[in-house]
């Protein structure tokens, strides 16, 4: 049971001098920090595509298992000699503490243009695209057909004419991104620290692996959802969350072994070391809301096969390498699945203030859990703190602590290293005492989600805190 401690930051929020976070030297760079700060995980977000008519969230994507093409580094094309100068300097942009997006496509979709140009196909080309036809196939006709058609596919009256070029180039754009995220976990690897990611539960609607796998969703006739996903009314939400995804039909799952997720797991495990199961209460019970309602209000619950799913999971995967994203809302069956499996769930320190005795408290967490500060769907420490609890709720964040610091943000970063749980994984914006400013996302908004990012790496200062927390609460790996 090995005490760990990481840092949760996205991709797209890593410094850059392309307008969004990349692949490139800045990350290798964070994972020099990571070494140096006695860090041994790093969590990212969700890899897939994204797009802006879609508020660039990463759970609402057009592949589960294809990777986001921005995110592609314009320094190693230009290294490897798939772009050239002129072509590099043009992708400049002026430093920016937000994405923006649209820009990003249209500048990301013409280098990747001029890179195709220049690219040769070899034997790594051809491996990657057997070793990965599983999905790639799909993917590739399907981006392609979108592309030229520019509406879902449920609106396609027949499959479009695509050339071999057109698909070639979707092919070409996934073995780039995965050949630089595969050298960038390698060199995270070497370094002992393991990269942690992040499965969605749910695609989009208009996606690869609903247009190539309609039996395996609750679709009506014209392809659009019967039912989609969401929660229900709760505290942070008076109508719910109605996240719009189709949910899955789980008797045909079954029926088929569960082959579907047993793909997206092991396609997972070969990107990651740690694997967060995003909703993880989605596989006891999940939320369905009517197509075409406003809100969540008017769901239900209905039962999901999750001892089966994660019987099958395990015969394959015995290892387990996951945490159970148990967040929401939880009841027994939640938590019995989880124990069942010995998963890590989450603990969210940012969750614990609001009820007298709860399990996010550090004093009621147990060691096989991950502890954390906040998540990318939460206010960092310091705008929660200040602006979101009332005098009372701050009052017991101060009496729990026992005295007043100097800096919120540390001292809940301290609490959570001082907890029994084996993880420890603290958001840089709260490593970086930053407020509401540099919130990730806010469930229900459709815009200025995804969008904050790094304009340099935290500071030596920072690095010796995290170090110097790792040694006192044995965090070191």
């Amino acid at each position: 049971m090995q005490r760990l401690a990481g840092l949760l930051l996205h991709i797209s929020s890593l410094p850059s001098d392309f307008g969004i976070g990349d692949l490139g030297p800045p990350a290798y760079a964070f994972v020099d920090f990571l070494k140096a700060s006695g860090q041994r995980l790093w969590q990212v977000l969700p890899l897939n595509p994204t797009e802006p008519e879609h508020g660039n969230s990463p759970y609402y994507s057009t592949s589960l298992l294809a990777g986001n093409p921005l995110f592609i580094s314009p320094t190693l094309l230009y290294e490897e000699g798939l772009i050239d100068k002129k072509v590099l300097e043009s992708l400049r942009l002026e430093p920016s503490d937000r994405i923006d997006y649209p820009l990003i496509h249209r500048l990301k979709e013409y280098m990747l243009g001029e890179a195709f140009k220049n690219f040769k196909e070899g034997e790594d080309f051809y491996r990657f695209c057997e070793e990965n036809s599983f999905w790639l196939e799909d993917f590739a006709l399907f981006t392609a057909a979108r592309k030229k058609l520019k509406k879902p596919w449920w609106e396609w009256k027949d499959l479009p004419e695509v050339s071999e070029k057109d698909i070639k180039v979707e092919k070409f754009r996934q073995f780039i991104f995965f050949k630089q995220w595969k050298a960038l976990k390698s060199y995270a690897n070497a370094r002992g620290v393991l990269l942690v990611g992040d499965l969605p539960i749910y695609p989009a609607p208009d996606s690869s692996e609903v247009w190539a796998n309609r039996e395996l969703f609750r679709l009506r006739e014209d392809g659009l959802p019967q039912v989609v996903a969401g929660v229900p009314p709760d505290y942070f939400s008076k109508t719910g969350q109605l996240w719009g995804n189709p949910v899955y039909n789980w008797e045909r799952l079954k029926e088929r072994g569960f082959d579907f997720w047993l793909k997206r797991i092991e396609h997972a495990l070969k990107l990651f070391d740690l694997v967060r199961l995003d909703h993880f209460r989605g596989f006891v019970a999940f939320y369905q809301v009517p197509f075409g309602e406003k809100t969540a209000e008017k769901g239900w619950w209905e039962k999901a096969p999750g001892y089966e799913l994660f019987e099958a999971i395990k015969k394959g995967f015995p290892d387990m390498p996951f945490i159970a994203e148990d967040l929401g809302t939880i009841d027994e069956e939640v938590i019995r699945l989880r124990d069942h499996f010995n998963l890590p769930g989450m603990k969210v320190l940012a969750f614990a203030f609001f009820d007298k005795n709860s399990t996010h408290l550090p004093h009621n967490h147990d060691k096989n859990s991950a502890v954390y500060t906040t998540t990318h769907d939460n206010m960092p420490l310091m705008g929660w703190f200040y602006r979101e609890l009332g005098e009372e709720e701050r009052k017991r964040v101060l009496d729990y602590l026992g005295y007043k610091p100097e800096s919120i943000s540390d001292a809940l970063i301290r609490l959570a290293y001082s907890s029994v749980a084996k993880y420890c994984i603290v958001q840089v914006q709260d490593l970086l005492g930053l407020g509401e400013e540099a919130r990730m996302n806010t469930p229900g908004r459709k815009e200025g989600n995804w969008e904050w990012r790094l304009l340099e790496l935290p500071s030596e200062e920072r690095s010796e805190f995290l170090l110097s927390l790792c040694e006192l609460y044995g965090r070191s790996g």
